[in-house]
């Protein structure tokens, strides 16, 4: 088991970031979810998406800088954590710095196939707001330690790969795909 690192996943709308966090934490002794999207819910009035102009991204920083600040409140208090978010270039440096060691997990699945799988939860986001988030993560390197296709993995399987690469606890300027 990893020595209370901190584990980031991240990838777009509907990959399986929630899902699978859950499966982890449940499955060790002691360990947190720390979900940015509830976390950036917490602004009750006056809240801007990431993607709505200067307040968005003053926002989804705040949202990156309050996950990391949980993250080490839980660590230090000797429990596992995973963050789940869906990373930019610069938000990906922010957890580096803030999280130093995190071990970043970049989830990726066809579009189509996140969208069945969208069908089955509430609806947050718009269909172009979903399109968008999956055309900029396709576009993205996010330097993430581990890229993990999950197309054909269901649940379980998603979360023992994702298990299997948490345990490893690979340095960070190791990645595969």
């Amino acid at each position: 088991m990893p020595s209370r690192r901190v584990l980031v996943l991240t990838g777009p709308p509907a990959v399986g970031k929630s899902t699978t966090a859950r499966a982890l934490a449940a499955s060790r002794e002691r360990c947190a979810v720390v979900d940015v999207d509830d976390v950036r819910q917490l602004v009750v009035s006056g809240g801007a998406a990431p993607w709505d102009g200067d307040e968005g991204l003053r926002q989804q920083r705040l949202g990156v800088r309050n996950a990391c600040a949980l993250a080490g409140n839980f660590v230090a208090a000797a429990l596992d954590v995973v963050v789940t978010d869906v990373l930019t270039s610069e938000t990906v440096g922010l957890y580096r710095d803030l999280l130093p060691g995190c071990l970043v997990v970049h989830l990726r699945v066809p579009i189509e196939q996140a969208r069945r799988r969208a069908t089955t939860r509430p609806v947050w986001l718009t269909d172009e707001e979903f399109d968008a988030l999956h055309a900029t993560d396709a576009s993205l390197d996010l330097a993430a330690d581990h890229v993990l296709e999950t197309g054909d993995l269901d649940a379980d399987g998603l979360a023992s790969a994702v298990e299997a690469v948490w345990r490893c606890g690979a340095a960070s300027d190791v990645r595969s795909r």
